[in-house]
């Protein structure tokens, strides 16, 4: 089996108290053939008395040097897995000691938490000891809370909740199997604020004719959300809108961030998923604002991705005719396309996105370390928008994405902050100048004309939207080259790097008439002509109305073929 572990050679389990990092170490050596170490195992033998007695008798600060002492000991070792304390990562030199293993968060709910914590001895754990049940439950949600953005510099994520510890470690080891390149540079555990080129955090301005507003991206954003809305000049009461998904993942942080600071803030969850973005469901959020009486300026929170940012943003472009938006966008997708633009809709059972209004935000937050918790899938999703905007406006981002693909995909802290913020600059930079898509924001529907008729010919089931846009992207760079407009090279760079972030060159097997059909609903479609965007060189992208019928038909049919 340790053949299987791609050089990995000490494997580091992290989380809150209570997601069984002691049992799934334990299972996870003996199926590897490896040594289980727990760090305060080792500082109890250290000591004589248990991390509980360290902690109340010598203080935490005792333990914490103890365990300092420990993981470096352990982090010396090869063949192990560390099964570490709760608070362990919030340690700079514990994180720089762990960089030279593979570090694997297991996760949990915080009810789920509170229900095994509860069933520990009293005096067990100091750090959440409460007489009363619901201050047990603060204690842990909130310091789960605090940790949450040193937790989410994981290699890997486990969810615990609802599994058996045999089908945890099972996870895990199925994850050590699947990692791409385990042990990197050490950065990658570190915050941006930590490394010595750390990313700026000084806020881009978007600049529409209808009115400005900032973008905030950095790490670990998401407990200071409250901070950033009274800065921005936000007070009294904050609505949030989420899924049910991202309310269980970071609604509770969004929450006690926003009354931390003074707000009175309420949440809202939606169900997931792009079906439920419709007027029936948007109809259910004005029931709950009209409720909690929300007023014109009370700020409404779309705390998702993009289906929560577009259905949000429709409720505050239409409830009291207006009410202050804030994007505080979860996916890499919404990050650096659909939070950014002021594009707000619902759909149509005829179509996506027919009933919708352009509404820009007042104010855009983006918490790049939330994006650890993404299943690779879904994170590679997004990195087709980022190749997107490289291949037509930015040829230095491109050169960057093609010589740190697995830094991106790793989310490396401050790579991955920066290459946000350049996406964001560039999408924001073409807003300031075409709000209404009336010329240059055009070209950002580079590879859109054919994947946005993929994923309706495909009743939007098949392909992700990303998915889809990396085969349309695939599509157009060969119409271009077919009309002597795209070079040849280009065509080949891109199909390189675009395989590379594990997208699809190619579109899922589908009527070749019901796509081209679809196109022809294009919103790029006028008298009948398609405006084709496509590439004239690296960074260079240029609109065409002139290609040939029979050539986007050869090429469709060759995509999905």
């Amino acid at each position: 089996m340790s053949g299987s572990t791609k050089g990995i050679r000490r494997i580091f389990l992290t989380g809150f108290s209570g997601t069984g990092k002691s049992t799934i170490a334990k299972l996870v050596a003996k199926e590897l053939g490896w040594d289980a170490l727990d760090t305060d195992a080792l500082i109890a033998e250290r000591a004589g008395k248990s991390p509980a007695e360290i902690i109340t008798s010598d203080g935490e600060e005792r333990f914490r040097e103890l365990e300092r002492e420990a993981i470096k000991e352990a982090a010396a070792r090869e063949n192990v897995v560390v099964a570490t304390g709760g608070g362990a990562v919030i340690s700079e030199e514990n994180r720089r000691a762990m960089a030279n293993g593979l570090v694997v968060r297991l996760d949990a709910t915080t009810v789920l938490l509170h229900l095994r914590l509860g069933e520990e001895p009293a005096g067990e754990r100091p750090l959440l000891a409460a007489e009363e049940a619901v201050d047990r439950w603060s204690n842990i949600a909130g310091l789960k809370a605090q940790r949450e953005r040193y937790y989410a510099l994981a290699d890997i994520v486990v969810d615990t909740s609802k599994r058996s510890p045999k089908e945890v470690s099972g996870l895990v080891i199925e994850a050590i199997q699947d990692s791409d390149s385990a042990v990197r540079a050490p950065e990658r555990l570190l915050l941006p604020e930590e490394s010595d080129h750390p990313p700026s955090t000084e806020p881009i301005t978007v600049t529409p004719e209808s009115g400005s507003y900032d973008i905030i991206v950095g790490w670990g954003l998401l407990d200071q959300l409250g901070e950033l809305l009274s800065d921005a000049g936000f007070s009294g009461k904050a609505f949030v809108v989420s899924d049910k998904n991202i309310r269980n993942s970071y609604g509770a942080r969004g929450l006690r961030s926003l009354r931390s600071a003074g707000f009175k803030a309420e949440s809202f969850a939606i169900p997931a998923g792009e079906e439920n973005k419709t007027l029936d469901v948007a109809a259910t959020v004005y029931d709950w604002l009209v409720e909690n009486r929300a007023e014109r300026g009370s700020a409404l929170i779309a705390l998702g991705g993009g289906v929560v940012g577009d259905l949000a943003g429709f409720v505050a472009a239409t409830y009291l005719r207006g009410m202050p938006l804030v994007h505080v966008p979860t996916s890499l997708l919404a990050m650096v396309d659909a939070s950014i633009g002021g594009k707000t809709a619902v759909d149509h059972k005829e179509g996506k996105n027919l009933i919708g209004a352009f509404y820009q935000p007042r104010l855009v937050i983006e918490d790049v370390s939330v994006l650890k918790t993404l299943p690779k899938r879904i994170l590679a999703e997004g990195c087709a928008e980022i190749i997107k905007h490289a291949l037509i406006l930015d040829e230095q981002l491109l050169t960057g994405l093609e010589e740190r693909v697995d830094d991106l995909l790793h989310l490396d802290p401050a790579f991955a902050v920066d290459v946000v913020r350049r996406n964001v600059a560039i999408k924001g930079g073409v807003i300031s100048e075409d709000e209404r898509e009336t010329g240059r924001r055009a070209l950002l529907n580079y590879g859109h004309t054919v994947g946005h008729a993929i994923e309706a010919a495909s009743g939007y089931s098949q392909v992700l939207h990303g998915e889809a846009i990396s085969a349309g992207m695939m599509a157009a760079a060969e119409i271009g080259r077919r009309i002597g407009v795209t070079p040849p090279d280009l065509v080949e760079r891109q199909r390189a790097l675009i395989e590379r972030f594990g997208l699809p060159l190619r579109g899922p097997k589908l009527s070749v008439d019901s796509v081209l059909e679809a196109m022809t609903l294009d919103k790029k479609v006028k008298d009948g002509v398609v405006t084709w965007v496509l590439l004239e060189g690296a960074g260079q992208a240029v609109l065409r109305s002139d290609v040939p019928e029979d050539v986007v038909r050869e090429v469709v049919t060759k995509l999905l073929a």
